[in-house]
């Protein structure tokens, strides 16, 4: 395929040192957009000899240099001399020992962007010179002992998986940073050296099973939870079967078995339109209406006060109402097979799909015409499936599709590359004496968002940016469509650092305000499916007709680079985790489970929409261009499996660890039990004659059973004497945290700093947080300019709270704002309480209100799409019913 356009970061050169995964998978996402990267291996080749470096180093050219000898170390310095941005994924300090000072380097060159993606931060004096894989991050994370209430009522812990979850958040976490530091650059002139510890990424990625709530009302407590309550106070012992377990899961968020015999997973809680159309779809809804189904008008107000027992659209169901629907949708699905149901549900725009693996998935149509799926031809494994773009800019879509296959080169071939590209570069930012001192600003100071997401993907990816210094204004429906589980809950996190205004956008006076805010930004955001651009007045044209040079970002669940078959079906994270294999290796095929982590994949492609933001932004600053920026859940699912998710002639079998009893990769990476607890121990055959040294270990190699051998021996002392003396002897190892005991030892009263001066780990806890209630939060610390800044959160607003200001920052009149509200054109508030709960309480004001501190100023602008479009689309506000 020719490109037609130069690709957004077409010029930028990179030097890639990285090994393993995040590293090299960095640079991977870079030359994806553009830029040209040599990749550096050692002597003896990549750490990791795996088909998947095919991958991550496809759009390269790769050579192998001796960093520990002079010439080597020469050549590599020379190398540097002609990028603009080195990358680089060893221990701290490794670079610097080898004779590559990054702080040196930045001295004589300004302009230089280093960064770094360590497994540990370089100021965590525990663990900063542990021998960090992927496993041991994951374990001292607590990743493998935080993994839901299916695997605590089912006695399973700790619990294995194989997804590099730690470097897939680093990956676009990282290469965010990475661009970010490029606009600043355009900017001043200066480049930055940047820090991202793949454990604090992985901490941020599990934020929504690390938060807490004092005093969390009763009404979100879900029926596993009732149980494990219940265990707990009579000594019963945790040990459900599957199959039992899934009677005590909502019958809007399981799996359902079809005609075929295999699964389809349903996930429709929390929002009326959704689980009504499965209802009716499965035709039952009037079998249930006719039983006496409830169904409450406001959800949001205290259960004391509904005029029901329950609704649907309400998560979660009492365990009455869940067994008699759930009853009627396990006959129903047995009617088709997954795949008719999977059409069904994705033409009917309800959230479901069937269970698929991997192999499938890499495999699928959809995928495949999407551009979710490329070809690439290697030179090792020939024509390859790899997974496609994390991100993309619409506008250059179809020319990111075509990865050139990696290439070895010499060195001299090498530097003649890197060369090239300087010498056809054409420089717009400042150089020389004009290059501007470290300002200690926030990269994106100034920037101004209007973000129109819902549940957690999209609210993250503007939360995301925020930590950068963007202001970001977000605009809800007067009329909640979501309980407040959804609602209100995971706001918490979703909505920090941001204005909250409510607007009724079908009237043609909404419209209007709607407009306004249009006009008053610089990037508008929304996750819904394409179908919907045009009728919410947010395709391209319209747009621009509206404000001339707005950027605009979209995320979706299916969506690729092209349109595919399933391009304009909705879901969540859990639908693209079912359709694309992460719950049957999770659970095993047979007894697919959700992979445990709330959020498992929305967070990160909200990270993955920042990064594609963030290319929009150093676009538009190079060429003046407007662009839209796109990402999908089924996009950053690839990364989230990137040791499986490619397929060729002749590969092995799809068979990497999976299931409940599954403990590692093989019997030298693997979980084992000590005389007080576990141990993961993460080493290969090379290593033996080390093991081999270390006291209680000797015999390892003449072993007629390594795994019979390592269980006997790690029973003889304690899970922190192994994992001390196995660290000490270069071999990686790490006993399982719980992120409970992490959050014990690493929270601090909420003091208005972001936490990276802290380690790797950092909480805050805010005890007089909007709600009322006593919030603790993972701090969103890992990414660590060493001459930006990134700021704290403030915490998030009640719905409407800064509705007034906002109105009045485009140009309203205090009598306008308040008749809009009387009107309800404009809300104030979903609820009296912030967090609804059983019993009305007095409403809680918030402590703070970003919107009491930041200001700014629009144009009025006439409405382009009427409210009668609008209504007859079924939008409530710009996509609710259209979640990624």
């Amino acid at each position: 395929m020719t490109k037609k356009n130069p690709l957004p970061l077409e010029g930028v050169r990179v030097v890639d040192f990285g090994q393993q995964i995040a590293g090299p998978a960095v640079a991977m996402v870079l030359a994806d957009f553009g830029a040209t990267v040599v990749h550096v291996d050692p002597p003896n080749g990549p750490q990791w000899d795996h088909p998947a470096n095919a991958v991550l180093n496809r759009n390269k050219s790769c050579l192998k240099l001796d960093l520990k000898s002079q010439s080597g170390l020469a050549r590599a310095k020379k190398l540097i001399e002609k990028a603009d941005i080195v990358i680089e994924s060893f221990r701290p300090g490794v670079m610097k020992k080898l004779g590559l000072d990054f702080a040196k380097l930045r001295a004589n060159r300004p302009a230089l962007i280093t960064l770094s993606v360590p497994g540990f931060a370089s100021n965590d004096d525990l663990r900063r010179e542990w021998k960090a894989t992927e496993a041991v991050v994951a374990a001292t994370c607590g990743a493998f002992t935080d993994m839901g209430f299916n695997r605590v009522l089912m006695g399973v812990n700790p619990s294995f998986s194989p997804l590099p979850l730690g470097s897939a958040y680093a990956i676009s976490l990282a290469s965010s940073a990475a661009v970010l530091a490029l606009l600043e650059r355009e900017k001043t002139g200066r480049g930055d050296h940047v820090e991202v510890p793949i454990a604090a990424a992985l901490m941020e990625g599990l934020s929504y099973n690390s938060y807490v709530i004092d005093g969390l009302p009763s009404r979100y407590k879900t029926m596993r939870e009732d149980e494990i309550e219940y265990r707990k106070a009579n000594k019963i012992e945790f040990d459900l079967s599957y199959e039992d377990l899934q009677e005590y899961l909502d019958p809007f968020y399981r799996t359902y078995e079809c005609a075929d015999g295999r699964m389809f997973y349903c996930v429709c809680p929390s929002h009326r339109n959704h689980a009504k159309r499965a209802l009716i779809l499965l035709g039952v809804y009037d079998e249930l209406k006719a039983a006496g189904l409830p169904e409450v008008e406001d959800l949001h107000a205290p259960v004391a006060e509904w005029d029901g027992e329950t609704s649907i659209g309400v998560y979660p169901l009492p365990k009455k109402w869940a067994d008699i629907i759930s009853e009627k949708m396990k006959k129903a699905f047995l009617a088709k097979t997954s795949t008719e149901w999977g059409v069904l549900f994705g033409e009917g725009q309800i959230p479901g799909a069937p269970h698929r693996t991997t192999q499938e998935w890499v495999n699928d149509e959809h995928t495949n015409a999407a551009g979710l799926i490329v070809e690439v031809n290697d030179s090792v494994y020939g024509l390859m499936k790899q997974p496609g773009p994390i991100a993309w800019l619409e506008e250059f879509a179809a020319d990111m599709l075509a990865p050139r296959p990696r290439k070895t080169v010499s060195f001299d071939e090498a530097l003649v590359e890197l060369s090239s590209v300087a010498a056809q570069e054409t420089v717009t930012r400042p150089t020389g004496k004009a290059i501007q001192p470290a300002s200690g600003n926030g990269w994106l100071e100034g920037l101004r968002i209007l973000d129109l997401t819902n549940v957690i993907a999209g609210p993250h990816s503007t939360a995301f940016l925020s930590r950068f210094g963007a202001e970001v204004i977000k605009l809800d429906t007067v009329k909640p469509m979501y309980d407040p589980l959804i609602g209100v809950l995971f706001t918490f996190q979703t909505n920090v650092n941001k204005q909250s205004a409510l607007m009724d956008i079908t009237t043609a006076e909404g419209r209007e305000g709607f407009n306004r805010l249009v006009r008053s930004v610089d990037m508008v955001v929304i996750n819904a499916p394409d179908r919907q651009m045009k009728p919410l007045g947010l395709d391209n044209a319209s747009l621009q007709a509206l404000n001339p040079g707005v950027l605009f970002c979209r995320l979706d669940c299916l969506g690729g680079p092209l349109p595919g078959p399933k391009t304009d079906y909705i879901g969540y994270d859990d639908i693209i985790q079912a359709n694309s294999g992460i719950m049957s290796r999770f659970g095993g095929p047979a007894t697919p489970e959700e992979h445990a982590h709330l959020g498992t994949l929305d967070v990160n492609c909200g990270f993955a929409a920042g990064l594609a933001m963030a290319v929009s932004l150093y676009h538009k600053l190079k060429t003046g261009q407007a662009t839209r920026a796109r990402t999908s859940l089924s996009a950053v699912t690839n990364i989230a499996q990137i040791p499986f998710a490619f397929d060729y002639k002749g590969r092995a079998p799809f068979n990497e660890p999976s299931g409940r009893e599954a403990m590692g990769h093989h019997e030298l990476s693997h979980f084992y039990k000590t005389s007080d607890g576990w141990v993961f121990l993460d080493s290969n055959r090379s290593e033996l004659d080390k093991l081999e040294g270390i006291e209680g270990l000797q015999g390892i190699s003449s072993a007629a059973s390594i795994g019979e051998f390592l269980r006997a021996a790690f029973q003889t002392a304690p899970a922190n004497y192994w994992a001390d003396i196995l660290q000490e002897a270069g071999i990686a190892a790490a006993q399982p945290n719980a992120i409970e005991d992490l959050r014990e030892q690493y929270n601090r009263e909420a003091d208005g700093t972001p936490g990276t001066t802290l380690g790797s780990f950092s909480f805050s806890t805010y005890s007089n947080h909007p709600s009322g209630h006593r919030i603790t939060h993972i701090d969103h610390c890992s990414i660590r300019p060493t001459d930006a800044s990134t700021r704290a959160f403030t915490p998030a607003e009640q719905f409407g709270y800064s509705t007034r200001s906002v109105l009045a920052s485009i140009g309203y009149s205090e009598a306008e704002v308040e008749s809009m509200i009387e009107r309800k054109i404009a809300g104030l508030n979903w609820s009296r309480q912030y967090l609804p709960g059983v019993e009305s309480l007095q409403v809680v004001s918030p402590a703070i209100s970003i919107g009491e501190i930041l200001r700014a100023a629009s144009q009025p602008a006439p409405a382009i799409v009427s409210p009668e479009v609008l209504q007859s689309e079924g939008a409530v506000l710009l996509g609710s019913e259209s979640v990624a």
